[in-house]
């Protein structure tokens, strides 16, 4: 397998994981485990960088709404205490009251959970359509 088809594959499949995931805790992680592809793979490092240069695009914004999840997952783990800045401390405050199945209308981010789908599934495309404008048939 050539490394672009394995690079849309893995893009695909944490994309994937997004879409079927039902709204729960585990939809915020299949998130971070999404950003966590874009932002680790070098191929979709260098055209990612492209994309958030066009302001036609205008997913610098989108990108950093998904990023906020991503940087909040991992800030979940951080000791209580630690000084991460009030917007940091909110998004860990809300991911934590869902983790433990507080959900409702008055957490933010519940409350945005199917923007932030529409979010991903808008990033995704973007970063397909730039990287794999014919389809790379896969076997």
């Amino acid at each position: 397998m050539k490394p672009l088809e394995k690079t849309k594959l893995n893009l695909d499949k944490k994309f994937q994981k997004v879409a079927a995931t039902p709204a729960s805790f585990a939809f915020f992680v299949a998130i971070h485990d999404f950003i966590e592809c874009v932002e680790t793979d070098p191929v979709l490092v260098r055209a990612f960088t492209k994309l958030k240069i066009d302001p036609e695009k205008n997913l610098s914004t989108k990108y950093g709404h998904l990023k906020q999840i991503h940087r909040g997952i991992k800030d979940l783990g951080t000791p209580l205490g630690d000084d991460l800045g009030h917007d940091r401390n909110v998004v860990v405050r809300d991911l934590g009251r869902i983790r433990g199945k507080e959900m409702s209308d008055s957490n933010s981010f519940w409350k945005k959970r199917e923007l932030w789908r529409k979010l991903a599934t808008e990033v995704h495309g973007k970063i397909n359509l730039h990287l794999f404008p014919n389809p790379v048939e896969t076997a």
